[in-house]
């Protein structure tokens, strides 16, 4: 991947998730990538483009910490997501969840990509944590404490909501 492609694409994460999609124009993500708009052009046909890319890898950033947590840590496959999804929050999400607020701006259109792109990461979420034993409902069950702690962590101290998550996934039994 080229560096200014890079750079556009952390550039325009940041900006989004600080500011909106809708906020955001593409001239000030290239003049903070400092870059001009023509590369922007030659990486990404559109906004809609850039958006989707910026989703995808966040998808992936996130799978990424989960695996690389539930690889390192003991205890069960509830705890150890659940420390996975605590330690992306504390590392990159303390603004709430993109992917919801990507909805929530283009939710007008419920066939829109950014909106298909969100529900897919909703389900590709809950089929990541059934792979790693629970069941659908588990799997439900954890990801709804993951989207109330997400959402908690933007108003709450982390810790407390830590220690809130923790004594919740307990209560999730492994069939």
């Amino acid at each position: 991947m080229s560096s200014k492609r890079e750079d556009l694409l952390v550039t325009a994460e940041r900006l989004f998730y600080s500011h909106g999609f809708h906020a955001i124009g593409l001239k000030a993500i290239v003049q903070e990538a400092g870059v001009a708009l023509m590369t922007l052009y030659n990486h990404f046909a559109s906004k809609e483009e850039l958006i989707l890319e910026i989703l995808n890898r966040r998808e992936q950033a996130y799978f990424d910490v989960l695996q690389k947590v539930i690889a390192e840590e003991t205890g069960t496959v509830q705890e150890k997501l659940a420390s996975a999804h605590l330690a992306w929050l504390k590392d990159t999400a303390s603004n709430g969840c993109m992917f919801l607020r990507a909805k929530e701006e283009f939710s007008s259109d419920s066939d829109h990509p950014i909106v298909n792109n969100v529900n897919s990461h909703k389900e590709n979420t809950i089929r990541f944590i059934q792979a790693y034993g629970l069941d659908r409902s588990e799997a439900l069950k954890l990801s709804l404490l993951f989207e109330g702690t997400t959402s908690l962590a933007e108003t709450t101290d982390i810790k407390e909501v830590e220690g809130v998550l923790k004594s919740f996934v307990d209560c999730i039994e492994v069939n």
